[in-house]
Formats: structure tokens, C-alpha cells, sequence
């Protein structure tokens, strides 16, 4: 009888490490894994975003110093040549 309470002893240990080793620790790593990935991707998307704030203001700031230099060189002298 001490045998047999022995070996079901053992056998829910393995069945237990089996778990931990083979489930749990992977499902863990994978996690970790994963979240970190969906981190930088979402540091590089922030980025990106700023790069393309950046870009759009010194595209708004080139228009705006264009369009005030052609309102002043609007008007020509035109002489008419005979």
C-alpha cells in the first residue's frame, strides 16, 4: 500500500513539473516576449508620428514664409517698350 501512495505521489510530481516546465513557463516567456514587441512597435509608431508632426509644421512654416514673400513681390514695374 506504501508503494502504491508512492508512486501516485510521483506520478503528480512529474505531472506537475511536466506542467510547470512544459506550460506555464513557456506561456510566460511568450508573454513577456510578445508585450515587449507590442512595446517598441508602439515606440516606433509614436515616432513616426512625431517625424511626420515635425515634417507637416516645417512644410507649413516653408508655405507660409513662400506665400508672404510672393505677396510683396507681387507687383511688378512693367515699362512698355516701343
Amino acid at each position: 500500500m506504501n508503494i502504491f501512495k508512492l508512486a501516485v505521489e510521483l506520478f503528480v510530481l512529474y505531472l506537475l513539473y511536466k506542467l510547470v516546465f512544459d506550460f506555464i513557463i513557456p506561456i510566460y516567456r511568450t508573454t513577456k516576449q510578445m508585450s515587449g514587441k507590442m512595446r517598441d512597435m508602439q515606440e516606433k509608431m509614436n515616432q513616426q508620428h512625431q517625424q511626420q508632426q515635425q515634417a507637416q509644421a516645417f512644410q507649413e512654416t516653408t508655405r507660409q514664409q513662400a506665400s508672404s514673400k510672393k505677396s510683396s513681390d507681387d507687383y511688378i514695374d512693367y515699362e512698355e517698350i516701343k
